[in-house]
Parts: C-alpha cells; sequence; structure tokens
C-alpha cells in the first residue's frame, strides 16, 4: 500500500542518517565508547535500510515482512552495530502480525521475536549489559504485540457489531414484508366476502326483478329497493376496509360483523330468493373476536354459495352448536350441490379455509350423501371457562 510504502522509506532515511551520524548514540553516559560496538559504515547502513524495508508490506504479507526484517536485524546486532531507530521497524511489524492475523501466527511472531533477541544477544560482541535492559527489551516487545492484538478484538467486535445490525436489519424488512402481505391478504378476504356477498344477492333480485318487471309492477319494486338497500350496505362494507390503507384520511371505524348479525343476514337471504333457516343450539357464550368474524364470513360465504349454485327452490340451514369446548357452524342446502361446480374453487372457498386455519379450527366442504351441499367447521375454545 502507498502508505506503508511511504512509512517505509521514512523510518529508512531516519534511521540510515541516525545510523551515520550520530556517533553520540553509541556512547556511554560518561563519554566513552561503548565496549565492542563496531562504528557506521556503508555496510552497516545497508542493514538498517534492509530492516526497514519489509514495512512497506506488512499489511499485506505481515509474517513475511517480519521474517525478512528481523534477519538484518539480528546481524546488525551480531557484527555489534547499534540497530537504533532501526528497532522501530521492527517493532512496527511485529504489531502488525498481532492487529491483521490470527492468534496462531501472532503468537509465532512473537516468539520469533524473542529468539531473534536472543540470537543476537548471544552472539553479539557488545559486553556490558546486564538484565535490565533485556528485561525493557522483553516488555516493549510484548506491550507492542498486546496493543496489535487488542486493536485486531476491538476490530472484529465492531465488525461483528455491524453483521449483527445488518442481519437484525434484514430480518425487520422480512418481518414488515410478511406483515404486509399478510395484511394485503386480510384485506382481500375481506373485500372478497363483502363484494361476492352482496353482489350475488344483488344480482339474483335484479334477475328476480326483470322476471315480474310487467307481469307485477310492485314486486319488481321491492326487489328494486332490496338491490339499492344491499347495495348501500355494500359501499358502506367497502369504505371501512378500504379506509384502513388511506394515509390522508382516517378509516371510518365500526365494529366487525359477528354471530350476533347471523339473524340479519338470514333475512337478507330470505329477501334475495333463497329460503333459509338459522338453527342455534346450546348457550351461547362470548367468543374470541377473530373466531366470530372467522364463522360469520364462513356462513355467509356459503350461503352466498348457495344462493348462486344451489338452483331455484332450494332451502338452506345454518346451524351453530355452542358447546363448552367448540363452535360448530355449518351451512348446508338441498339444491345441485357439487354438480353446479365446475374449475377451481373460488377465492371466497380459498379465504375461508385460510381463516379456519388460522383459528386452529377443523373445515370440511362437499357433497351432502342425500344431495345438496354442506360447508361445516368447528372452531376450538380454548380460552373459554
Amino acid at each position: 500500500m502507498f502508505h506503508d510504502t511511504v512509512l517505509a522509506v521514512v523510518l529508512a532515511a531516519g534511521s540510515v542518517g541516525l545510523f551515520l551520524y550520530s556517533d553520540s548514540a553509541w556512547l556511554e553516559p560518561g563519554g566513552l565508547p561503548i565496549d565492542g560496538m563496531r562504528g557506521a559504515d556503508p555496510f552497516g547502513a545497508v542493514l538498517v535500510a534492509l530492516v526497514c524495508a519489509p514495512v512497506a508490506v506488512r499489511r499485506r504479507w505481515p509474517l513475511a515482512g517480519l521474517c525478512a526484517g528481523l534477519v538484518p536485524e539480528t546481524l546488525l546486532t551480531a557484527l555489534g552495530y547499534g540497530a537504533g531507530a532501526a528497532a522501530v521497524a521492527g517493532l512496527v511489524l511485529l504489531y502488525s502480525v498481532a492487529s491483521y492475523r490470527g492468534l496462531a501466527m501472532a503468537l509465532g511472531a512473537l516468539l520469533l521475536s524473542f529468539l531473534a533477541y536472543a540470537l543476537g544477544g548471544a552472539v553479539t560482541p557488545i559486553t556490558g549489559r546486564n538484565w535490565s535492559e533485556h528485561l525493557v527489551v522483553l516488555i516493549v516487545l510484548l506491550a507492542v504485540w498486546g496493543a496489535g492484538r487488542s486493536l485486531r478484538l476491538r476490530r472484529a467486535y465492531l465488525e461483528e457489531l455491524k453483521d449483527r445490525a445488518a442481519r437484525l436489519e434484514r430480518a425487520s424488512a422480512a418481518d414488515t414484508r410478511a406483515a404486509r402481505a399478510e395484511e394485503r391478504s386480510r384485506i382481500a378476504r375481506e373485500l372478497h366476502d363483502v363484494v361476492a356477498h352482496h353482489v350475488s344477492v344483488m344480482t339474483v333480485q335484479a334477475a328476480a326483478a326483470r322476471r315480474v318487471l310487467a307481469s307485477d309492477p310492485d314486486l319488481a319494486r321491492e326487489a328494486l329497493s332490496a338491490i339499492e338497500h344491499t347495495g348501500r350496505m355494500a359501499m358502506t362494507e367497502m369504505r371501512n376496509i378500504v379506509g384502513v390503507l388511506r394515509t390522508d384520511a382516517r378509516a371510518e371505524l365500526g365494529p366487525q360483523p359477528g354471530m350476533q348479525d347471523l339473524p340479519a343476514l338470514v333475512e337478507q337471504m330470505r329477501e334475495a330468493g333463497l329460503a333459509t333457516r338459522l338453527s342455534v343450539e346450546g348457550d351461547a357464550r362470548p367468543i374470541p373476536a377473530g373466531v366470530d368474524l372467522a364463522a360469520y364470513r364462513l356462513i355467509q360465504e356459503g350461503l352466498t354459495n348457495s344462493l348462486r349454485h344451489a338452483g331455484p327452490g332450494a332451502k338452506a340451514v345454518v346451524t351453530v352448536r355452542h358447546d363448552p369446548r367448540e363452535l360448530d357452524v355449518r351451512v348446508e342446502d338441498d339444491g345441485r350441490g357439487a354438480a353446479s361446480l365446475s374449475g377451481q374453487p373460488g377465492h371466497g372457498l380459498v379465504g375461508i379455509r385460510e381463516r379456519v386455519a388460522l383459528y386452529g379450527g377443523i373445515l370440511s366442504i362437499g357433497p351432502r350423501p342425500g344431495g345438496g351441499f354442506e360447508v361445516r367447521a368447528r372452531f376450538p375454545l380454548k380460552d373459554s371457562p
């Protein structure tokens, strides 16, 4: 890297300059030359430069650079030269190995530094050094190595924090997408239930009005009034559902339909031409809101299918049985049954399956043994007393 090359050049220039021109650095405190110290010469200057050169590759090949730098540094000591500022290059390389490589390689680099220092000290002609000087060198090597390891651990910790934050962000985005998909599915089910039911009722009533328009205007007028009333109800429910999608206006909030609205639903189906009877068994008890809405939508979808497919003169029976631990709802008719259905199941039945499965219920849809069609679901009431 460019910065490492610049650092290597600066270290080499400074170390060679001090080696050649600072003779006072090799004097004892009393001003006498150190015993065994070899004077500066071009060969020693080359060795000093070679000690600093590997700094240029300290990040790319830190261990190789350290080994390459320890060889001339050990020669300097073994031949009696003073390493001077060139020793800083060795510390930089040791720090780089500890900072950029794993623990095993970093420990190997520290051991190599100890061995090189011990080897140079064992064969050097320089005398007069005591154990305190060696201890200081060992402490400096350990401190530099520890600083490099500390930086590596801190860098790894920060990377882990960044990675964890990225994973949490991705998980949050996935949860948001799942929540949006679930909400879209819920709204689609609600829209289908509202539109399919009311439009089916309006279609049947419009067909009846057309047939009696000339022969019985009063009956046709009643059918048209029922169509108008059903259309207004459909628009009101759709406005409530679509209102939650608006960001610039508050939705018109209102209670969701439930089992308490079954008499009105049955009466509506009678007015549409489907003879419908409601049978309630057992003692009514509080039902969870989700189950209440799901059961109502199931009955609504079942009656809508009976109105559309059972044929003229068909009768439908809605049975609601309240058990202590279960809510059993059933819609059955005596019409044409499965013979009138073809192709894949409609979106309404798919939505009903999803609703029942959401609350752990059991759904059965199919023709009755004696003719007709049946839609039945049993919802567990786990929270019931």
